[in-house]
């Protein structure tokens, strides 16, 4: 069994449905997925970023299948897509190649009450409970093919702070965070994306090479955002702050995840997210 799944999203919404994805796993997985989150999908054959394979131009107006696209796609047996689901015409195009094909919905509903892990598992019968991991084992397929894998970075006793997501409404105000660093026990190293003002800070150009720096610190604190999600699937001590948002439906799953939640978020105390930093780190 050849299959395709097709998952498009922000980072956090990838890495919650990573469970649901390799629960899919055949003979032969390949995922079509957002170019920063490819360098994560680690269970998979092959991995394409969706903007380079066409898909975006399937079914809109009166423009045919690519042919390229076409002879990739005839190649699989089953397509599982969260990519399309609300495009009928994106629906009918690729039932027509004849192949067995899944659509979802890429986000749970207003009023779904669990989580969203949750609901990408049972849209494809996967186990509940789980939680996203990207480990760092050098492993191979049976067919000696090699698995794309992370390795971490030497071990460091920092913290990291990311004090950014995407939205202002998540961000726990960047004033707290810097009075915060200055009174935890270990040095604070702080990461930014590209686009994200922070004089200082640690960037990277895809998510695997911050995936390995970050994993060799000693913890994490930050809000709600891929980043977070990320620090949570890599085990690594997690405090992530909420605020608008639902962590019922959204908070990173982790054994060494901890939640602080206060709407708006700018009523967290530092007191309150220091203390949770200490219990994390097994302070007294």
């Amino acid at each position: 069994m050849r299959r395709l799944l097709i998952r498009p999203g922000a980072i956090g919404d990838c890495i919650l449905s990573l469970p649901a994805l390799e629960h899919l796993k055949s003979d032969y997985t390949e995922v079509w997925a957002p170019t920063p989150v490819v360098p994560l999908i680690q269970f998979a054959d092959a991995v394409r970023t969706i903007s380079s394979t066409g898909l975006e131009l399937v079914g809109i107006g009166e423009l045919d299948m690519p042919v390229s696209l076409r002879s990739i796609l005839e190649t699989f047996d089953s397509v599982v897509s969260w990519y399309g689901a609300n495009r009928l015409e994106f629906r009918e195009a690729l039932s027509s190649l004849g192949m067995q094909c899944e659509f979802h919905r890429a986000l749970p509903p207003a009023n779904f009450a669990g989580h969203a892990i949750d609901f990408f598992a049972q849209q494809v019968g996967a186990p509940l409970g789980l939680r996203p991991r990207i480990g760092f084992e050098s492993r191979t397929t049976g067919a000696n093919r090699p698995v794309r894998s992370i390795a971490p970075d030497s071990q460091r006793r920092t913290i990291v702070i990311h004090p950014f997501s995407g939205s202002a409404r998540k961000n726990w105000p960047l004033a707290r965070f810097q009075v915060l660093a200055e009174r935890l026990a270990l040095a604070v190293e702080w990461t930014a994306g590209p686009e994200e003002e922070l004089p200082g800070a640690i960037r990277f150009d895809d998510l695997g090479r911050l995936a390995r720096w970050m994993a060799g610190a000693r913890l994490y604190i930050g809000n709600d955002s891929g980043v977070t999600h990320l620090a949570a699937a890599l085990g690594l001590p997690t405090l992530a702050l909420f605020g608008p948002t639902s962590p019922r439906t959204w908070a990173p799953r982790g054994e060494n995840v901890r939640v602080l939640h206060s709407d708006p978020i700018a009523s967290l105390s530092v007191e309150r997210v220091l203390d949770a930093v200490n219990r994390l780190l097994g302070s007294p």
